[in-house]
C-alpha cells in the first residue's frame, strides 16, 4: 500500500487526501463545462454547486456516528466526527441533500442532475483511486487479478486485520474504479438522449447503489445484522426508490421514442415535438 504518495520539500502528501482533493477539483471542473454547454451557468448553480460540497463534507463526518444497532457501543460525538471512518455513501447522500437545501435557500428552479452526473462519476473515480492505495482490498478469493499486499504494505492499512501477506484478496476499490469510468463514459453518450430532466443523475445513482450492495459482499466492512452490512442495509432503505425513479426515467425515454443526438428534447427531424415526457427532478 502507499499511505504517502510523495514527499515535497520535507512535507509528505498522503495518497488519500491527495485523490480525493483532485477528485472534486476535476468534478467542479466538470460541472462548470457541462453548465457552460448547458447555458446553465449562474448564481444560483454556484450556491448549489458550494452547498453541495458542504452536504458532502457533512454527511461524510455524519456517517461516523451510527457503527453499531446499540447506542450505548457507539463512540462518543467528539471522537466519532474527528476520528471516525468516512462514508462515500454518506458524502453523497449529504451532498444531495445540500444541493437541493441551497438550490432552494437560492431560489434556483432549474434541475441541475444532468449536470452534476458526469462531475460525480469522475471525481468519484479518481476519489476511489485514493481509497484502493491506502485502505483494506477486500476479502479473500481465489480469482486471478487478486491483490496480494506484503507483511509491511499490511502493517500500513488500518482495519486490516484478517488479512494475510501474500493471500489474494478482492481489488473492492478497483471494481468501483472501473463502474465510475464505464458509467462517465455512458453519461456522456446519453446525456443529449434523455429526456426526463435529471435523469442521467437518477440512472447513475441507481446503477452505482446496485453495485455497491454487491461490492460490500467482497469488502471487509463489519457485518451487522442478517449478513449485512451498515452500507447494505443503509442501501436496502434508498435503492426501492432509485429503481422506482430509474423505471420512469426508462418509460419516459420509450414514450418520448428517444430523442436522436443533438435533439434533448426529443423533437423529430420534421419539427414536430413529442408529448412532454413526465418531469423528474433528482437534485
Amino acid at each position: 500500500m502507499h499511505p504517502v504518495l510523495v514527499e515535497l520539500w520535507g512535507v509528505s502528501v498522503r495518497s488519500h487526501e491527495f485523490f480525493v482533493a483532485l477528485g472534486v477539483a476535476l468534478a467542479g471542473l466538470v460541472v462548470w463545462l457541462e453548465a457552460r454547454r448547458r447555458r446553465l451557468v449562474s448564481d444560483g448553480l454556484l450556491v448549489a454547486v458550494a452547498a453541495g460540497l458542504i452536504g458532502g463534507a457533512l454527511g461524510m463526518r455524519a456517517a461516523g456516528l451510527v457503527r453499531s444497532l446499540d447506542p450505548t457501543h457507539n463512540p462518543p460525538l467528539a471522537a466519532a466526527w474527528q476520528y471516525g471512518a468516512k462514508s462515500i455513501l454518506g458524502g453523497l447522500t449529504g451532498a444531495y441533500v445540500g444541493v437541493l437545501v441551497g438550490k432552494r435557500l437560492a431560489g434556483y428552479r432549474t434541475p441541475t442532475g444532468d449536470v452534476f452526473a458526469p462531475a460525480v462519476a469522475l471525481g468519484m473515480a479518481v476519489g476511489r483511486i485514493g481509497c484502493l492505495l491506502t485502505e483494506p482490498p477486500g476479502r479473500p478469493t481465489s480469482l486471478p487479478w487478486g491483490v496480494r499486499l506484503t507483511a509491511d504494505q499490511l502493517a500500513g492499512v488500518a482495519g486490516c486485520t484478517g488479512c494475510r501477506p501474500g493471500v489474494p484478496m478482492h481489488p473492492s476499490f478497483g471494481y468501483e474504479i472501473a463502474f465510475h469510468l464505464l458509467a462517465l463514459v455512458a453519461l456522456v453518450a446519453l446525456r443529449s438522449r434523455i429526456a426526463v430532466p435529471g435523469g442521467l443523475l437518477t440512472l447513475y445513482l441507481a446503477g452505482y447503489a446496485t453495485l455497491r450492495f454487491g461490492v460490500e459482499f467482497v469488502r471487509v466492512n463489519d457485518v451487522v445484522a442478517l449478513g449485512l452490512t451498515r452500507g447494505q442495509w443503509f442501501l436496502l432503505a434508498v435503492l426501492p426508490l432509485l429503481a422506482w425513479k430509474a423505471a420512469g426515467v426508462l418509460r419516459a425515454g420509450r414514450a418520448a421514442g428517444g430523442g436522436p443526438d443533438g435533439d434533448p428534447d426529443g423533437d423529430g427531424p420534421g419539427g414536430t415535438a413529442r408529448p412532454p415526457a413526465p418531469q423528474y427532478s433528482p437534485g
